[in-house]
């Protein structure tokens, strides 16, 4: 895998599916439906039918690792990522795991996230430094936590220093520094529009992982107004359980539902 296989399947999927959507997969066995309900085994059965279902509708698709690792899934989760890789191989992959360690510790990391699962980007955590995220950038792409969507997330990203609140410093960092040593993106929540007009404005055309659609109640159009790019791209807009666990009497249809209510929403924004 080239180190910047993630930058070009993402701008082609932009161009291609016309979407900003990326769909997590965040597999809870005790929301799967019928006899799938509260059977792990059954982990990657429920993820290849929404990715089944929606991959004509994304941009990226976000598989969640402690959802498989909290159960002993990950032969499951190494599953749902060749399938992404073999059914799909246009859709770049972003491994959720939020890793943020140093030295041979963060490349065990990397290798785990890009040999393991062949993962085409992962994310991680920017708090012990650039000799953390180095190892993963010689490796493939990261997107780094920045403005994250929770609603703890002030308690630091938002600390001044120097009179510049922390994420805006993560932002430059990555933006003057990161991007010069390898493939870089940035995660910044929808819950905070304000602050994502702000990134957007210090890093230009870099992509931003924006989480926070859906069940945390972020607004599409405020996302794409203050978020995208001067070409209407720049986005990848996750949304996880809004869209797997959608109403319906066939979970992979109403998903399909609530993915093209997601992308049509976003894409009316531009």
């Amino acid at each position: 895998m080239s180190a910047h296989d993630f930058s070009r399947l993402l701008t082609a999927r932009w161009a291609s599916a016309g979407s900003l959507l990326c769909v997590g997969l965040d597999p809870d066995p005790a929301r799967f439906p019928g006899a799938m309900r509260n059977d792990a085994s059954s982990i990657a059965r429920f993820c290849i039918d929404i990715i089944d279902a929606t991959a004509d509708l994304v941009c990226a698709f976000k598989p969640q690792i402690a959802y498989f690792a909290a159960v002993g899934a990950e032969a499951q989760l190494e599953t749902v990522c060749e399938h992404i890789r073999s059914q799909h191989s246009d859709v770049p992959i972003i491994l959720d795991a939020k890793r943020g360690d140093i030295g041979d510790t963060a490349a065990l990391y990397a290798r785990e996230a890009f040999d393991r699962y062949g993962a085409h980007a992962v994310t991680v955590n920017p708090y012990l430094g650039t000799d953390s995220i180095e190892p993963f950038l010689s490796r493939g792409a990261v997107i780094v936590l920045c403005r994250t969507s929770n609603a703890g997330s002030g308690e630091f990203q938002s600390q001044r220093i120097d009179g510049v609140p922390l994420y805006q410093r993560v932002a430059r960092t990555a933006a003057d520094s990161w991007s010069t040593m390898g493939d870089v993106s940035l995660v910044v929540g929808a819950t905070y529009p304000e602050e994502l007009r702000e990134i957007r404005n210090i890093v230009g055309d870099m992509p931003l992982l924006v989480p926070g659609v859906g069940a945390q109640g972020g607004d599409p159009e405020a996302v794409v107004r203050n978020g995208a790019r001067s070409d209407g791209n720049g986005l990848i807009v996750n949304s996880s359980r809004a869209i797997l666990y959608a109403k319906g009497d066939d979970h992979a249809l109403a998903a399909r539902a609530a993915a093209i209510a997601t992308r049509d929403a976003l894409n009316a924004a531009r």
